[in-house]
Parts: structure tokens; sequence; C-alpha cells
């Protein structure tokens, strides 16, 4: 049976964003292919900067996105609580343990203070890290102070004439100084544990196996890792990925379209098309339209790259998504659409599926988003607006008189499509007109603007009564 364990461990202090999403998407592709555990862990501490109680949010972006956990919120197991703010008994006691050990050690020094020894080494040329003052305070002294009540923190005491080597898949191994590294604070002054503290016991505890993160935590794995070794404890292999970016190289953010989950759930992309994206990202495949399992089955943990960052190209998102609105069934685009497009055309409310299907079944190809579902099928519920500007634009004056008098010519032929079809192509043959240019006429009168639908689409579409009148009204401009 195997052992393996990946955590997704996300804060709800604010959106999900596609980075969140790739971590998430990564830990759960090796636990399935691993057999493993994929368990999602809340780091809820930051108490101010709480924007998704019980992390509701994030249950429900997991959810909608497929990536089903295994141990976590509403799936309570060994390790529970998954939420770290109901683990501060379990961080005391491992503070505790490290007590014991001597490992760390109380630091009384103000935040004032801490800010003069910056400036005094930025200024010497010195690297910025504590001095250990308070490593070579007598029991007394310490004693004094705790009377006091002075307010202190608990640090790490790091072995200067040490190193930590951690294994990281894409990197190989890599080894960290101590020596670079300052004593670090494990607790905040009101008794609670600090981000690196509060990860390296809930990853020990948990049973943690595999760490896969952004790069921009590798500052953070030194000093995690030399607490592992404190307890003479295996390391987890970890996998520092590349952080996303955006097309001018910097690392995605809130102004970058698509960087919120949320902001693209709202833009018409398919969850699955969201997965497909970020999974393939920063990789090489022969096939690139690939559903979850078929993902799980194809990305190659043994060929990632070393690269600090990849490019997030919106562009290639979009053909993504517009190559899962093709493959979806037109049913299942009913049930995606209906709401954006009732939202926009009310009287939508009463049009029956079988309705919606035949609409939705001829614009299908030129869907890029959901939400393109509103704008192409916008002529069906609210009539065009042509001008003669826009005829003229497209379609000569000669011709323009050639298509009044055929056009004209065939009215008690409306009500009968497919002679109707055939009578104005034959007209046009026996005029000598471009097929194209009247076809372009139909278009701007059925639906104000000269590409899209067949002519015999846009005639089920709306129906001959409809189509007449659209047209004998655009005709009255030649």
């Amino acid at each position: 049976m195997s052992t393996t364990r990946v955590r997704f461990a996300p804060s709800p202090t604010g959106m999900m964003h596609l980075g969140n999403v790739r971590t998430a998407l990564i830990n759960f592709l090796y636990a399935r292919q691993k057999n493993g555990t994929f368990i999602v862990r809340i780091e809820d501490t930051d108490a101010q900067r709480m924007l998704d109680p019980d992390a509701q949010q994030i249950i429900e972006d997991l959810r909608w996105l497929g990536l089903t956990y295994d141990e976590g919120p509403c799936k309570e197991g060994q390790y529970s609580p998954y939420f770290q703010s109901k683990r501060s008994h379990i961080y005391e006691q491992m503070r505790m343990r490290f007590q014991d050990k001597k490992a760390i050690y109380r630091c009384f020094c103000t935040e004032e203070e801490l800010a003069h020894k910056r400036e005094r080494q930025i200024l010497l040329k010195l690297p910025s890290r504590y001095d250990r003052t308070c490593t070579f305070l007598s029991e007394e002294k310490i004693a004094v102070y705790l009377a006091n009540k002075t307010p202190f923190i608990w640090r790490f005491k790091l072995d200067h004439d040490a190193s930590v080597t951690i294994t990281d898949m894409a990197h190989g191994n890599v080894t960290f100084e101590l020596s670079n590294f300052s004593d670090f604070p494990i607790s905040r002054q009101d008794g609670s544990f600090t981000f690196i503290f509060a990860n390296f016991v809930d990853d020990y505890e948990m049973k943690i196996t595999h760490i896969f993160r952004g790069s921009d935590h590798l500052s953070n794995t030194a000093n995690q890792a030399a607490l592992f070794q404190a307890l003479e404890s295996p390391l987890p292999i970890y996998w520092h990925m590349p952080i996303l970016c955006n097309k001018e190289g910097k690392k995605l953010s809130k102004r970058d379209f698509g960087f919120s989950l949320q902001d693209l759930r709202n833009a018409g992309f398919l969850a699955e098309a969201i997965i497909n994206y970020v999974g393939i990202i920063g990789n090489s495949f022969e096939q690139e339209i690939m559903s979850l399992e078929e993902l799980t089955q194809a990305f190659d943990f043994d060929a990632i790259h070393s690269s600090s960052s990849i490019t997030y190209d919106v562009e290639k998102l979009t053909w993504v998504n517009k190559q899962w609105i093709g493959r979806s069934s037109t049913q299942d685009l009913v049930r995606r659409c209906r709401p954006l497009i009732i939202q926009k055309y009310p009287a939508a409310q009463t049009m029956s599926d079988n309705k919606l299907i035949t609409l939705l079944e001829i614009i299908k190809l030129e869907m890029a988003t959901l939400n393109d579902s509103v704008a192409l099928l916008e002529f069906y519920f609210v009539a065009p607006t042509v001008h003669k500007a826009d005829i003229d634009a497209c379609i000569s004056g000669d011709s323009q008189i050639i298509i009044k008098e055929i056009i004209q010519s065939s009215y008690h032929l409306f009500t009968h499509s497919q002679e109707w079809i055939l009578y104005i192509k034959s007209a046009v043959r026996e005029k000598q007109l471009s097929v194209k240019e009247m076809f372009w006429f139909l278009r701007l009168a059925l639906m104000g603007r000269i590409h899209g639908p067949s002519i015999p689409e846009l005639l089920e579409m709306l129906g001959a009564e409809c189509a007449q009148k659209r047209i004998e009204h655009v005709l009255h401009l030649l």
C-alpha cells in the first residue's frame, strides 16, 4: 500500500488564483499516480486577513475544479483537525519538545531594537541577521524579564557550523549552509506560532512525504529542513515549482486577467479547460487537450523542468477553452449557458431546451467562452440595427439593385425556406451576381453582421415570419 502523502495548504485570506490551482492540481496528480493521499489543510491563523471563513470558497472551488481530496475539511482523517487555527495545542506540544532539546530560546528584543540592529548591519555592510543577543542572557535575567511580563518570542537556534540538504525533484540535491541564515522566530509575542513553524509541525505530524509548492518558498525550506533535522527526522521530497509570470516576465498579480479563478469563472471559462491549461503549461505533451484523468496518466514527474518561472498566456488558455466547448455536448452547454442567456435576455426564460439546443448547436464552434453565447445570440432576441453605410461597405451599388429585385420577386416563397434558398441561388446565377454579396446582405438583415451561421440555419433559428420582417425592413434602405 502506498504511503505517499501530499498536501495543498491554502490560506483563506483572498481569492483562489491560478498559482493556487496549479499547486493543488500538481499535488492531486501525484497522489493519484502513486495511489497516495491528497490532503487539504487550511492555513487560517491570520485572523485579520480572513476573507473566507471556514474556507467555504476554497472547498467549493476545489469541488468545481474536480480536485477531490482524501483528507481535509468535511473529510476528517487520522490527522485532524485540518484548520491551523484549531491546532495550536499541537504546535505548543512541539514547542515544548524543542525547548527540552534546548533548540529554541526566548528573545526579548523589541521591534525597535531589531530595526536598529538591521540598520547598523546595513551600514557596516554585514549580513542582516539576528545577533543572538538573547542567547547570552543569564537564567536570573530571564527570570526577571518573565516576572515583569516582558514580551518575548521563541527563536530556533540554528547550528551555524552545519548545513542541510534537501532533495528537489527539479534541482536534485540542494544544500543550504546554515551560517547564511538567521535564528528565526517560531512564535509571536501573543503566543501564536509563525507560518514556518506551524507549517513544519503540520507536515511532520501529518507524515507528508512530498511537498509541491512555488519556488518563492525556497528560502523557507532551509529553515523548515533545519527543524526536521533537529528531530533527526527524514525530510520530505520537494518540488519548488516555477512561478507563473505574465508576458512581461513579472509575477502574475491581481492586475492580470485570469489571475483570479473567480474572474475566469465569471468570464465563462470551463473548469475542465482551466485544469487542462495549468496542467500542460510549462511542459510538453503530444496531446494538449486532456481530461483530468488523461492528465493524471500523461504527467511525467520524472521529466519536470528546473526553470524558475513559466509564462501565463491567456490566449492559449482561451484556445484550450474553445476546444473544450467544442467537445462538450450541446445538452451540457444548455445547462451552463442558460443562466447567462436568461440574465441578459429575460425572454429566454420560457425557451425550451430543444430550442436552445438548436441555437447553441449552430453557434457552438464560434464560442471561445460560455459568455460568448450571450453576444452570439443577441441577434435572436434583438433585431439588428442596420444602416445604409453598413451595406455600402461590403456591397456595390449595382449589386444592391439586383439584390432588391431578386428578393422582392421571391416573397411568395418565404414560408418555404428550402424552395426560397434554391430560388435565390438560381436567380443570383442568372443575374450574374456574386452569391457572396447576396448572402452578406441576408446576414446583415438577419443578424447585423456578414459572417456567421449559414442562411438556412438562420432561417431555422428565427422562423420564416421573423426572417421576412427583418429582410423587408433592411430592403427599404436600398
